[in-house]
């Protein structure tokens, strides 16, 4: 597989008083036409990830908005699997081009989160969950991590607080060199350890912000692609399922589900881990990113400590993880996360992540998790140039 990538845009992440949802849709993608120097009308079809649209903005029927902004009468639609939303709209624009239904195809991703209260965006997000088993019961996302992050803890105890804390500390330290990041201020491990408990063992600054943004991204087959000079390049794209609830889960030590795709997205392509110069990961908690990291490979089940313990997921290190701050401090608007992170990846590839940027960065991947673990997607990126 080769899905070229013609061009990006991306919004500032963070709380946006002056655009709504559709301001903030028309802002990135007007960004991704203007740096693939093309016209709307070229664009055969568009797909659009959101999860909150109806609850947080009122606002369904984001297909039709995404075309009525940029005045074109095209395929257009929203696609939802709850965090992982805006990566399921990148592998369904893959498919179209893919299926040959599609040669040019715009995939975009928006979240509007800070116009209503924390409570209702507590509950909008527990959609994500099992309402039967979970969110009737009182849980929330934190208190669910807060369960993952106590049971991987109890049995890999080689993974102390103050590591998990520097999940965070690096994270921070990414997002003070990303100019679309919402905070952007580096952090120490007290900061971490010391913030409001929010699900023990999280603290305020183990959890990711409610946020808002949006980002796009056009993609082409390859012909268009290499016609249009295209530098990276979709190889590879994986998607796996688990329980939707944590009590049916075969492990609480892992998220099987990523894995998987990632074993498939890794097949696809024909790389092995060891191709992967960094990754964007979802670490809508400072837990899943070490989940996330030994779901991907970089390390085994329970030994993920390693690489914080020897400071080896900075940009400039072995193992480069979370390069635009990650969630945790670029921000979270569920919706668009996952184009945010194809953007993270293409601006990488393309040498452009000033102050951030990876040395020699042949091959990047990104892992995007809709739920406690529920639905992940993967897709790696390459640069042919």
């Amino acid at each position: 597989m080769k899905v070229g990538i013609l061009g990006i845009g991306i919004t500032k992440f963070g709380e946006i008083w002056d655009r709504g949802l559709r301001e903030l849709l028309l802002d990135a993608q007007l960004r991704a036409l203007n740096d693939a120097k093309i016209a709307p009308q070229q664009i055969d079809s568009l797909f659009t990830g959101n999860m909150c649209g109806d609850s947080l903005s009122g606002q369904l029927h984001i297909g039709a908005m995404a075309t009525e902004n940029l005045n074109i009468d095209k395929p257009s639609l929203r696609v939802e699997g709850a965090c992982a939303s805006g990566s399921l709209a990148l592998r369904q624009g893959i498919q179209a081009i893919e299926s040959g239904a599609a040669e040019i195809v715009m995939v975009s991703g928006v979240e509007k989160m800070t116009d209503v209260s924390t409570e209702q965006v507590t509950t909008t997000l527990m959609g994500a969950g099992d309402e039967e088993l979970e969110g009737f019961n009182g849980l929330t996302f934190p208190g669910l991590y807060a369960l993952l992050a106590n049971a991987y803890l109890s049995k890999y105890p080689k993974l102390s607080r103050d590591l998990l804390a520097d999940v965070s500390v690096k994270n921070h330290f990414h997002g003070a060199r990303n100019s679309y990041c919402q905070f952007k201020n580096e952090i120490t491990k007290e900061t971490v350890l010391n913030a409001p408990m929010v699900a023990n063992p999280l603290t305020l600054f183990d959890c990711s912000p409610i946020t808002d943004g949006a980002a796009s991204i056009i993609i082409a087959n390859e012909k268009i692609s290499k016609k249009m000079n295209s530098e990276v390049y979709i190889t590879g794209s994986g998607l796996a399922t688990d329980s939707l609830s944590l009590a049916r889960r075969s492990t609480l030590t892992s998220i099987p589900a990523g894995k998987k795709a990632a074993e498939q997205a890794y097949a696809q392509a024909g790389i092995t881990v060891k191709d992967v110069s960094f990754a964007e990961v979802h670490d809508c908690f400072t837990i899943a990113e070490i989940m996330a990291v030994e779901a991907l490979g970089f390390a085994k089940e329970g030994e993920a400590y390693k690489l914080y313990e020897n400071k080896e997921t900075y940009f400039d290190s072995k193992h480069p993880i979370n390069t635009s701050g990650g969630l945790k401090a670029c921000g979270h608007p569920v919706g668009a996360t996952g184009i945010k992170q194809a953007v993270e990846a293409t601006m990488q590839l393309r040498g452009e992540a000033k102050g951030r940027q990876v040395t020699n960065a042949k091959i990047g991947v990104t892992h995007n998790v809709g739920g406690s673990g529920a639905t992940a997607c993967i897709h790696v990126f390459r640069k042919m140039k």
